[in-house]
Parts: C-alpha cells; sequence; structure tokens
C-alpha cells in the first residue's frame, strides 16, 4: 500500500549544501554566487551553475574558486546575497526576478574576506568549511542549455578547528552545514547513525 501522489515542482532542490562560491572578477575583486547545486567524489567537486551568471563567466576566463560551506546559523548572510548580482549589465531574465547589481557582496552581506593560499579568489572567513579548486571541465548539456555543469579539482581545505577531530577527520557532531531545501532553509537534526565506513 503506498501513499504517494504524482506531482510535479516547480523546482527539484530536495535538500543540498549551500555553496557560498568565490570566483575572480576581470578587476581583481572576488564575486560571491549562493548556489545549490553541488556534489563531491573524492577530491573533486562537481557544481551547476546557471548560464549569464557572473560566477559562471568568471570561471570561464579564470578557472579557480573557493567553495566556501556555510553551517546554518549563516542563513541570513547567505540570504541577504540572494537577490544580487555582479553581472553588469544584469541580464533581462534576472531583472524580471527582482535582482540588483552589487559589485561588493562581502559589505552587502557583512562578511570577511580573507585571502586564498592556491588560488586567487578569497574566500569567506564566517564559512566554517572552505575548498579552494580549480577548474578542470566546464560544459553545457545539450539536454538543458539554461545551465552548465562545472568540474573542480579542491586543491586546499580550510577548516575552522571548532569542527575538526584529530588531524584529517571533520567532526560531524560539531558541523551543521545550511542546507535548501524547497527553497527553505535547515539546518541539520540529531545523528541517527553511522556508515559502516566511518572513521569518526
Amino acid at each position: 500500500m503506498t501513499s504517494h501522489v504524482t506531482i510535479h515542482p516547480k523546482i527539484l532542490y530536495y535538500g543540498t549544501p549551500v555553496v557560498l562560491l568565490c570566483t575572480e572578477n576581470q578587476d581583481g575583486t572576488t564575486n560571491i554566487s549562493p548556489i545549490s547545486s553541488s556534489w563531491a567524489l573524492g577530491n573533486y567537486v562537481i557544481l551547476g551553475l546557471g548560464l549569464g551568471s557572473q560566477g559562471l563567466e568568471n570561471l570561464r576566463e579564470r578557472p579557480e574558486c573557493v567553495l566556501n560551506l556555510p553551517n546554518a546559523s549563516l542563513w541570513q548572510q547567505v540570504e541577504a546575497l540572494a537577490p544580487l548580482t555582479g553581472r553588469n549589465p544584469m541580464p533581462a531574465y534576472k531583472k524580471e526576478l527582482g535582482f540588483r547589481y552589487e559589485p561588493d557582496k562581502f559589505t552587502a552581506a557583512k562578511l570577511t574576506q580573507v585571502p586564498s593560499e592556491t588560488v586567487r579568489p578569497g574566500r569567506i572567513g564566517e564559512c566554517p568549511l572552505q575548498l579552494e579548486a580549480i577548474v578542470r571541465s566546464i560544459r553545457i548539456p545539450e539536454y538543458a542549455q539554461m545551465f552548465a555543469i562545472v568540474e573542480t579539482e579542491v586543491t586546499r581545505v580550510h577548516a575552522d578547528k571548532q569542527i575538526v577531530r584529530g588531524e584529517h577527520h571533520i567532526n560531524p557532531a560539531a558541523w551543521n552545514p545550511l542546507l535548501y531545501n524547497f527553497r527553505h532553509y535547515y539546518g541539520l537534526g540529531s545523528e541517527l547513525g553511522k556508515t559502516y565506513r566511518s572513521e569518526t
């Protein structure tokens, strides 16, 4: 017996971590793009970026970035970034959606820029996890030409001491990533268990 019904949701953001993607603008400043489409495989992180975004244009020209992962307490700063674009002139579709141009997103969202070590874009000091990365590939799928799939390779990981266990592990009890769940922000609940491969 099932209680399922067939629906047609407008979006499929079914609960993924928020990433604040830092890329380098043409003038050397750092742009921040909040994204919710990413997944990791080993030292590689795959990103989904909408066409027409400043972040994507920056990665095409300067293929380095920082993937900053905010914790749940930063949701208001993330939301402050949501209606902003670093693209000037702004694409028409962003105007229709109520975006506004903002060249200094760090100030607008009350975030602190700190220098990176292996890439040119800055990191976001408030984010407990920061992954410096280089772009390995950008492709636009033929079946959906409104976004790009960006493959990155992580070159350095910075983690707040409060979420680190030992020398090489993130403490999952201390790490509370901000999740984007059908356009709502959530953190994590209590631990339910762990996989047999866990080392902590």
